[in-house]
């Protein structure tokens, strides 16, 4: 095949396949056309009618969507009612197999409860660190005369020995 050939092939195709899918989607359409006039009913006509006919459309209109709406309403219930028992099934499943379901958890901070945790103890406990340190004599640290005996000739610098000297 040559490629001019092929070209026109492809062209082809595409053209086919564009009618097809206009095709599918008018038959869509009018399948939807159908369904909604199925389920809503054939319209009525309005115009230049008297108003006890215009009430009586209006009640039918009533009736109708008041039928509508308590098929809706048990539907809803029926759908309510499934979910549970597939729930209950899927756990009863689980039970069985011996696997349980994780239970989601929630996010919990760190540190939102320590700090309340350190508050409360330092409410209820009186916190005196003066009164935890320990004492320490003020003459044990002194350097007078009477500690300067007791150090090694080493620790005095130059001043001692020159002294002796």
């Amino acid at each position: 095949m040559t490629p001019e050939r092929k070209k026109k092939l492809r062209q082809l195709l595409r053209k086919k396949a564009a009618e097809e899918l206009k095709k599918e989607q008018e038959r869509k359409a009018e399948e939807r056309k159908k369904i909604i006039i199925q389920r809503t009913g054939h319209p009525k006509p309005v115009d230049g009618v008297n108003e006890a006919t215009l009430q009586a459309i209006c009640k039918e209109y009533y009736e109708r969507l008041k039928q509508l709406e308590n098929s809706k309403y048990d539907l809803e219930y029926s759908v309510r009612q499934k979910d549970f028992e597939i729930n209950e099934l899927t756990i009863q499943v689980n039970d069985l197999r011996g696997k349980f379901v994780k239970p989601t958890l929630k996010k919990v901070s760190k540190y939102e409860g320590k700090f309340e945790k350190l508050k409360a103890i330092a409410k209820n406990t009186e916190m005196d660190y003066r009164a935890n340190l320990k004492n320490v004599s003020k003459d044990k640290f002194k350097l007078g005369e009477e500690k300067e005996s007791e150090r090694p000739e080493w620790a005095f610098g130059k001043k001692k020995v020159e002294e002796e000297e």
